[in-house]
């Protein structure tokens, strides 16, 4: 089953984030963030007002609290408006 955005809804899928710190120290599953990284996985077509700047395969960086999460075929997406998406990371 496939998503398709409306309007200027990215579907984004949530990149893991680190579970080491970078001096080495293995954080336990509660005190990891929430990851601000994600892959873009689909994008709707945009409106008058919108024109839509991302496309499927980017690296984006979202607001902390963003978007909808939905669970479908055993994965976890989130939903969000493209204003919602601060950055393209490359």
């Amino acid at each position: 089953m496939n998503i398709k955005p409306l309007a200027d809804r990215v579907v984004i899928k949530m990149l893991e984030a680190e579970e080491t710190t970078k001096s080495g120290i293995v954080l336990p599953g509660t005190a990891k963030e929430k990851p601000q990284v994600a892959e873009v996985m689909a994008v709707g077509p945009g409106t008058k007002d919108v024109e839509m700047e991302v496309k499927v395969g980017n690296k984006v960086l979202i607001s902390k609290y963003a978007g909808t999460e939905v669970k479908l075929d055993g994965n976890e997406y989130t939903i969000v408006k493209q204003a919602d998406i601060l950055a393209i990371v490359e």
